[in-house]
C-alpha cells in the first residue's frame, strides 16, 4: 500500500467515525478535503442527507478533473480528483448545495490541517482554499466567521428571540432585568460549551420541543403576573431564566456542535460563536427598548397595557411550535 493510499484510507475511516448530525436542522454539512499527493485530492462528504454531486464541471477549479471511482471513493459520498497543478490560495471549490453553510476540514500532504466555515448564498457554497491553506487561517479570520454565525443564529432563531421578549415582558425594572439576562447568558453558555465539547449529548427533536414548551410556560407567567398572581418566576426571575437558559444552550449547540471542527479550533470557535449570540441578543433587546420608548412617547402605548395581549400571542405561537415538534420526539 502506497503512502497516498494509506492516507486516503485513514481520511475515510476518520470521516466515517465522525458522529452524524441533522443537516435538515442545522443546515450545515461537513466535508473532508484530503491531499493524497502533490496533485491528487479526496473530497469526502460526511452527511448522507445532502444531495449527491453528479457533475463536477462547475464544482472543481480550472485544471482539475475527477478520477475514476474506486474503493476509496465508494466508501463515502464524494470523489477523488486530480489537478494539473497543486491547488493554490486562489482556487475555489463550489458545492451545489442550498445550505446555510459547510464546515470543511482539510488535511494537507505536509501533515498540516485546517478547518473553516463557508457560508452558502442560497444556491451554492463556495469553498475558498485561501481559508484552508496553512498560515491563512488566522485567529481573526476564524473568530470573525463564528462571531457572524452566532449573530445570525440568534437573530434568525425566532424561538430564542421570543423567549428573550418574554423575559423583557416579565421583568421591566432595570437591575432585575440585568440579573435575569445575565443568568440566561451564563446558563446557555455553560450548556453550549458542554454540548460542543461532547460532555452533554444533544438530541435535536426533544430539545426543540422543550424550548417551545419553555416559551409556553413563560407566556403563562406573563399573563398571571398581569392578573396579580405572583409565583417563583416573578419573585426570582433570574433563577428561572438560568434554568431555562441551560435548555436554550443545547438549542444553540445545534448550530455549532458536531459540525466537524478540528479539536484545536473548537475553543476559539465556541468563544466567538457565543460572543456573537450575545451581541445579537443585546441588539434585539436594544431595539425592543427603543421601540417601547417610541411607542410610549408617540402612541401613548405602554408595555403593561399590552402585556396580556403579548402574553397570549406568545403562548399561542409557542403552543403551535410545540405541537408541530412533538411528532419528531415520538418518532425518535
Amino acid at each position: 500500500m502506497t503512502a497516498a493510499t494509506a492516507l486516503a484510507l485513514l481520511a475515510l475511516s476518520s470521516a466515517a467515525a465522525a458522529p452524524a448530525h441533522d443537516v435538515d436542522v442545522t443546515s450545515v454539512a461537513r466535508v473532508f478535503l484530503d491531499q493524497l499527493d502533490e496533485r491528487r485530492y479526496l473530497l469526502s462528504v460526511v452527511d448522507t442527507k445532502v444531495p449527491s454531486i453528479i457533475g463536477t464541471e462547475d464544482v472543481l477549479p480550472p485544471g482539475c478533473a475527477p478520477l475514476p471511482t474506486d474503493a476509496l471513493t465508494r466508501a463515502l459520498p464524494g470523489f477523488a480528483f486530480e489537478c494539473t497543478e497543486p491547488l493554490t490560495f486562489d482556487d475555489i471549490i463550489t458545492l451545489p448545495w442550498r445550505l446555510a453553510g459547510v464546515v470543511v476540514v482539510a488535511g494537507w500532504s505536509d501533515g498540516t490541517t485546517a478547518s473553516a466555515y463557508f457560508r452558502g448564498d442560497g444556491r451554492q457554497v463556495p469553498i475558498r482554499l485561501a481559508d484552508l491553506r496553512a498560515g491563512a487561517r488566522s485567529t481573526a479570520r476564524l473568530g470573525g466567521r463564528y462571531f457572524v454565525l452566532g449573530v445570525e443564529h440568534i437573530l434568525f432563531g425566532i424561538d430564542h428571540l421570543l423567549f428573550v421578549l418574554g423575559l423583557l415582558l416579565l421583568v421591566r425594572a432595570f437591575w432585575p432585568l440585568v440579573k435575569t439576562v445575565t443568568a440566561f447568558t451564563l446558563a446557555h453558555s455553560i450548556t453550549l460549551g458542554a454540548a460542543v465539547l461532547g460532555y452533554v449529548p444533544v438530541q435535536a427533536a426533544p430539545v426543540e420541543a422543550a424550548i417551545a414548551l419553555s416559551i409556553v410556560l413563560l407566556a403563562r407567567e406573563i399573563v398571571a403576573g398581569h392578573r396579580g398572581q405572583v409565583h417563583l418566576v416573578h419573585r426570582r426571575p433570574w433563577l428561572v431564566a438560568f434554568l431555562f437558559g441551560l435548555l436554550h444552550g443545547l438549542g444553540f449547540a445545534g448550530a455549532l456542535g458536531e459540525i466537524g471542527l478540528r479539536s484545536a479550533d473548537v475553543p476559539l470557535a465556541l468563544l466567538f460563536f457565543n460572543v456573537g449570540v450575545e451581541a445579537g441578543q443585546l441588539a434585539f433587546i436594544a431595539v425592543l427598548v427603543a421601540l417601547n420608548h417610541f411607542m410610549s412617547r408617540t402612541a401613548r402605548l405602554v408595555v403593561p397595557r399590552l402585556q396580556p395581549v403579548l402574553g397570549y400571542a406568545l403562548g399561542s405561537l409557542a403552543t403551535l411550535w410545540l405541537l408541530d415538534r412533538l411528532p419528531a420526539v415520538w418518532a425518535g
